[in-house]
């Protein structure tokens, strides 16, 4: 009978003998450091051993394996085998494995098959080159314009000459009726940045950016969602006890609701941003600015708990981590508004809106009626302007009742 050594080691090196193979071993080291149980991992191993083989069976260099490539494997694999829901998400592990490593270069953007593809793909190259923007506000970008651009010439020649003002109002006035406001808006301001590029390349005439109707949006047109005092205890309180998760989650939140932290700086945090000696925390906000904050005893105690007991071994250096595999730190802010969901949900609440904004706009709100000013309540979110901070005044009813006038006929 193989010994349990034997075993791994076929499962490591048995039948591969193509370009992956000598990969094949630090692909599953960094699978076990990331937390995957010796299932997942075998699993892992097998489908990239049935990938090197398919791509030694046809030839192929390991410079050319891409995702067009493991599609194309994935068409002949599922043919003869079963087919994991997890298998595209771990080849794509694979493949980010391999980047890293300098075995692969960067991807393509997308397939470039159509001339939308191409035109998004130079657009895209121009947003990150030259305008700077962070890939989330790429990505949005790039979503807003291609429906534009598919709507206007479907997936046939693209004949930016014939674009016209009539074209462009027409499109963001049927997209402002089915998005919200801030949708719409971001929708204008990508179609003026896709026309000037288009300008700017020579692409058509004329500048149209200018033909961008504006998405009305008034200043302090409503009162910031919140939570109340009592809502935020009662969050905390069905907090205070379950699995790792539930105790990971509580310091996320005693960090929203105790310091008002937006969840990207909540996702962005690292443990060399926490200093124990002095009791601060540095924040990574907005504009790459980056402030330093008291750390509240309470909130200190919970993530010296997470990080002693709870938070999973692993490379990375921020604080939060996934609870399940792969254990690295969360990929954007939409985990942190999650964590928000379940713990309302925990608490039996269902306000109308769900974000960690609501510990954020509860804490200014707390502090306006505990008698702070607004340039206070301002310093502690880190307001970089008075603008962001006077919306506040709205729920300040009783300083509001000093300024209403008495109705006309009315008693004096």
């Amino acid at each position: 009978m193989a010994s349990h050594r034997e075993r791994n080691r076929a499962v490591y090196f048995g039948q591969s003998k193509g370009p992956l193979r000598e990969y094949i071993p630090s692909f599953a080291a960094l699978s076990r450091r990331q937390g995957y149980t010796n299932a997942t991992i075998n699993s892992r191993l097998r489908l990239v051993r049935a990938l090197d083989r398919w791509i030694q069976k046809r030839r192929v260099r390991i410079e050319g394996l891409s995702e067009k490539r493991c599609s194309q494997f994935f068409r002949d694999h599922r043919k003869r085998h079963k087919v994991n829901c997890s298998d595209d998400a771990n080849l794509r592990s694979l493949l980010t494995y391999l980047r890293e490593a300098k075995v692969l270069g960067p991807p393509v953007f997308r397939d470039q098959t159509t001339p939308i593809d191409q035109l998004q793909a130079d657009f895209a190259h121009h947003l990150e080159e030259q305008r700077g923007l962070r890939p989330t506000t790429l990505e949005q970008y790039l979503f807003h314009t291609r429906r534009f651009l598919l709507g206007r010439f479907g997936s046939g020649a693209l004949r930016l000459d014939e674009l016209n003002s009539q074209d462009i109002v027409r499109c963001v006035l049927g997209q402002a009726r089915t998005v919200s406001r801030h949708a719409a808006r971001c929708m204008a301001k990508a179609l003026r940045s896709l026309l000037r590029f288009l300008h700017q390349r020579g692409d058509i005439a004329t500048d149209l950016a200018a033909s961008v109707p504006s998405v009305a949006y008034w200043s302090l047109a409503e009162l910031p969602k919140y939570l109340t005092p009592w809502q935020i205890a009662l969050v905390l309180k069905h907090s205070e006890q379950g699995n790792a998760t539930v105790q990971r989650d509580r310091a996320i939140l005693l960090l929203l609701a105790r310091l008002g932290l937006r969840a990207s700086e909540v996702v962005r945090m690292r443990l060399e941003d926490i200093d124990w000696e002095t009791g601060e925390l540095t924040i990574h906000g907005k504009g790459g600015r980056d402030d330093r904050l008291p750390l509240p005893r309470d909130v200190g105690q919970c993530l010296a708990e997470y990080l002693r007991r709870i938070r999973p071994k692993c490379p990375y250096r921020e604080v939060f981590i996934r609870a399940r595999a792969p254990h690295q730190g969360f990929a954007d802010s939409a985990a942190v508004d999650i964590v928000v969901q379940r713990a309302l949900r925990r608490a039996g609440l269902n306000p109308a809106t769900r974000g960690a904004h609501l510990f954020r706009h509860g804490l200014a709100t707390r502090m306006l009626r505990n008698g702070a000013s607004l340039a206070e309540i301002g310093r502690v979110l880190r307001h970089q302007s008075v603008c962001a901070t006077s919306i506040y005044a709205k729920v300040d009813l009783t300083a509001l009742r000093t300024l209403a006038q008495p109705w006309p006929g009315g008693e004096a």
